[in-house]
């Protein structure tokens, strides 16, 4: 989990980007909520999907606004000064609008963030919570006279690239849970066994191995000669001999997700499928010997490409890989006309694939942390057509 430090960290960073005008800051996007407190309400809980605000202060003082519910749903330590905790239900009396429990919270501390400047995340607030502090707050700003006005959300998301060592940490606790899962799809994968009934025993192997209740979500698909390229949910189909099942999946917990992929052959692969499966994995090999700060989105997915087009597969059909943490893809992205740069505390995936018609599809993937010196691979699942 995020700890105590990193979430100091993170605060302090953000004030640093801040214009000293700015004494109170309103964040209503969960996934920053989190970030600056480690407060999060459970995703597999009655209170999913529901809000809770962060109101800090340049001193330092750091509120949770909640209501009681949504407090419960919290199951693992968080980080802040006070909480202003509204009764929302009580199981006595009627609920009335949930939204309107945030607002109550936030009128109860008017007195730090009326009469003072402060600055709004207004892509994380309702409407009606942002015109309560309207008279007081900002919605964009400029960092200097000659910046573009932005907001309090982008400047977060871009302090969100360079992961501090608590968010690593979690991410390596998803990648090892994830390992486990594509071990486990080694064992199963055979003739008549159905996409379902892998992604079942895939979820179950990764959630025991996170040892708590987390989200496993990705594409569990298996694709063939007549049907090259397949994503998304898994169905019922009963996997054939010279199918290639593509497992790329993530694992959440906490908010924060691996993303790695295999892809295995149903029976022993072709030769055409081996050279298929070594171009590929030759490309994921390309790109990471290139991972470095300063290194071009562009440049490593030329990288990633140029290898399969000499290989005679053509270019890389979509991204080279793209960036990991609170959301799924997180920038950078690494494509073709990226415009984005890799920064020491990146963490990324690679996941080159090959896609080919009356033939079929494969894409192979690993996690990386970009450090001073280059990079540190991070997941360490197999990388293989068969055990």
């Amino acid at each position: 989990m995020l700890t105590n430090e990193g979430c100091r960290e993170r605060r302090t960073r953000l004030w640093e980007r801040l214009p000293e005008e700015i004494s109170w800051v309103l964040i209503g996007d969960q996934r920053h909520v989190q970030y600056f407190t480690n407060f999060r309400i459970n995703p597999i809980s009655f209170s999913a999907d529901q809000k809770a605000l962060v109101l800090m202060t340049r001193d330092g003082k750091v509120i949770l606004l909640a209501d009681n519910f949504g407090k419960r749903s919290a199951t693992v330590p968080y980080f802040v000064d006070q909480e202003v905790i509204t009764a929302w239900y009580t199981h006595k009396k009627s609920v009335t609008n949930r939204d309107d429990a945030l607002c109550l919270a936030l009128s109860e501390v008017e007195k730090i963030w009326g009469g003072e400047t402060g600055l709004i995340e207004p892509e994380g607030l309702s409407e009606m919570t942002a015109a309560m502090v309207s008279e007081n707050a900002a919605w964009q700003f400029a960092e200097d006279d000659s910046e573009t006005p932005t907001t309090l959300g982008t400047i977060i998301r871009s302090l969100r690239r360079s992961k501090h060592a608590d968010e690593v940490e979690l991410l390596k606790t998803c990648m090892r849970a994830g390992e486990v899962g594509h071990r486990r799809a080694f064992e199963v994968i055979r003739p008549g066994i159905s996409e379902f009934e892998i992604y079942l025993e895939v979820q179950r192997a990764a959630q025991e191995a996170a040892g708590v209740p987390c989200v496993v979500y990705g594409d569990f698909r298996a694709n063939n000669a007549t049907l090259h390229k397949a994503g998304g949910l898994p169905t019922h189909y009963r996997l054939q001999n010279e199918d290639l099942f593509i497992l790329d999946y993530s694992v959440i917990i906490h908010g924060y997700r691996s993303d790695f992929t295999n892809t295995i052959s149903v029976g022993a692969p072709s030769d055409k499928i081996v050279a298929q499966f070594e171009a590929c994995r030759d490309a994921l090999s390309a790109a990471a010997a290139i991972l470095q700060p300063g290194a071009a989105g562009r440049e490593i997915w030329k990288a990633a490409s140029a290898v399969l087009e000499s290989r005679g597969f053509g270019p890389l059909a979509h991204h080279a890989g793209h960036g990991l943490g609170l959301e799924h893809p997180e920038p950078p992205v690494l494509v073709s006309e990226s415009d984005d740069v890799l920064i020491e505390g990146d963490v990324i995936t690679l996941e080159p694939g090959c896609y080919i018609e009356g033939q079929g599809g494969m894409r192979f993937e690993h996690n990386y942390l970009i450090n001073s010196t280059g990079s540190e691979q991070l997941s360490q699942h197999r990388i293989g057509l068969t055990l």
